[in-house]
């Protein structure tokens, strides 16, 4: 062979040697890279099945915080626990529920007055010059205490005016100097330790009074007052107001009771038996029904309870409850803004 061709022949072969290798090179780095692909993929299919996990673990923990309610959502919670200590501290008392009574009653107004025969108006004896006073409106004075002298100008004297009776002075008509004039009253005193109310009672109602019925007599503004008796319905009729006049008498020994002043009262017509009642205390409004707080323990659950008859002080619960059982009779609205404010922390 001639050397032209041999040299020709080497140059192709090593050609084809170059060629082949880099052929393989690049099969090599294309299958690196396959390789580097389907380990991505690999991942990334790990990945979302781990992410799906998470996200179902999560949502399971989620619903089992809360009780399901309708439609998915949560219901509020209706009790509360409260530890003995903290109970005990606020205020909130348990009673056992039973039989009671519940009163019918009549809610009237009236007046207070001094008890006739117990006011007594001083006048002078003899017409005469006021030489001194010795009572103002409103002291307490004693029996056969001196309450003024005056100068006589028919025997041209001096006398003294003592009280009658034991009492207050409720009225002064008379100055140093000024004249006195027989027989005009120069002080007003009244004992105020017992005094009347007149309770003015219109209409049907009053058929329904007689003497002997407890009543409650009030300040005006105040629920809490004193206890005692109708003693006599009077016969005639308030000329003014055309109302029967029921009359009541109270202590006061304090004086804190004042004549002229109005009051209300609460008039027990009859008392009824009723099987269970609970006090109107205990009693709270939640969802737009009546419930009472039942106790067991240290955990308070709102009960709906249906109600019948009721009073000032008590109402009959006809279902809901059973005797024997504790109910919170005081501080019951503590248990209440307790559940309301659980609810509330449970919606966010």
């Amino acid at each position: 062979m001639k050397p032209e061709l041999l040299i020709a022949a080497g140059l192709l072969a090593l050609s084809l040697s170059a060629c082949g290798g880099a052929s393989d090179q690049d099969k090599a780095a294309t299958a690196a890279a396959q390789g580097k692909d389907d380990h991505a993929d690999e991942g990334h299919a790990d990945e979302g099945q781990d992410g799906h996990a998470h996200k179902e673990a999560a949502g399971e923990a989620g619903h089992g915080e809360g009780a399901p309610g309708k439609g998915g959502g949560e219901e509020k919670p209706e009790s509360a626990t409260i530890p003995n200590e903290i109970a005990r501290r606020s205020g909130i008392v348990a009673a056992a529920v039973g039989p009671g009574t519940v009163a019918d009653e009549h809610d009237v107004q009236g007046l207070v007055t001094p008890l006739e025969g117990r006011v007594a108006r001083i006048t002078a004896r003899y017409p005469g010059p006021v030489r001194s006073l010795r009572a103002n409106i409103g002291d307490a004075v004693k029996a056969g205490q001196t309450l003024a002298t005056i100068d006589s100008n028919l025997s041209l004297t001096t006398y003294s005016i003592a009280a009658p009776i034991s009492g207050v002075v409720l009225a002064r008509n008379a100055s140093v100097g000024e004249v006195a004039v027989e027989g005009s009253p120069l002080f007003e005193i009244a004992d105020l330790s017992t005094l009347w109310v007149d309770l003015h009672v219109f209409g049907a109602d009053a058929s329904h009074l007689r003497p002997g019925l407890p009543v409650t007599v009030m300040r005006m503004g105040e629920e809490q007052g004193v206890d005692t008796v109708i003693d006599r319905i009077l016969p005639g009729t308030a000329t003014a107001s055309q109302s029967t006049v029921a009359r009541a008498s109270i202590k006061n020994p304090d004086g804190l009771w004042r004549p002229g002043s109005a009051v209300h009262a609460r008039v027990t017509v009859e008392q009824q038996p009723v099987a269970l009642a609970v006090p109107l205390t205990a009693l709270q409004r939640m969802d737009d029904g009546d419930v009472v707080f039942v106790r067991d323990g240290e955990r308070y659950s709102a009960r709906p309870v249906k109600l019948g008859r009721r009073d000032a002080r008590r109402a009959e619960v006809l279902s809901g409850l059973k005797a024997g059982e504790q109910v919170v009779v005081e501080q019951s609205f503590l248990i209440k803004a307790d559940i309301e404010k659980s609810g509330a922390s449970h919606e966010h």
